[in-house]
């Protein structure tokens, strides 16, 4: 009976933070101006990444910094509802820490391709198919900037 209510309550935690995102998503994609050139969703055009560009995306227009913290810290989390903050607290398994690649189940930029176009079964990730294939190699590069950092000694 316990497990049924934690595997219903996860289902709602899980539901909550995608309606959430995808909320800020719409806010996100209201806002936007079109892109000036560069590779959109569709393109079969490879893009090179820019770490500096991707940080803004990871903590902007991407809301990556929603659930792995800002700057991929998660003991920097932003400033969001006492709610959503609770629940994405009580996501399991929690958000990866980004700087940790001993950690990190997706090992290849494939395979966190694949995760952030597609979601990431078995966690809270859902799918992220606002951002152009541009801004998504940027989110790459600062990513791999993220694992190369490290966690940092306090």
């Amino acid at each position: 009976m316990k497990q049924a209510r934690t595997a219903n309550r996860l289902h709602r935690v899980q539901r909550v933070v995608r309606l959430l995102v995808l909320g800020a998503a719409v806010l996100c994609f209201a806002s936007a101006q079109p892109a000036s050139g560069g590779a959109g969703p569709g393109s079969t055009e490879r893009a090179a990444g820019q770490a500096q560009a991707g940080k803004a995306v990871f903590n902007g227009k991407g809301v990556c910094f929603y659930c792995h913290g800002v700057d991929g810290r998660r003991d920097r989390l932003p400033r969001i509802e006492a709610d959503t903050a609770a629940l994405i607290a009580q996501l399991n398994p929690p958000p990866a820490d980004l700087r940790v690649p001993s950690r990190l189940r997706l090992k290849t930029d494939r395979e966190r391709t694949s995760a952030i176009r597609n979601g990431h079964p078995g966690t809270g990730m859902f799918p992220d198919t606002r951002i152009t294939d541009q801004e998504l190699a940027d989110t790459l590069a600062y990513l791999a900037v993220l694992r190369q950092e490290g966690t940092p000694t306090p």
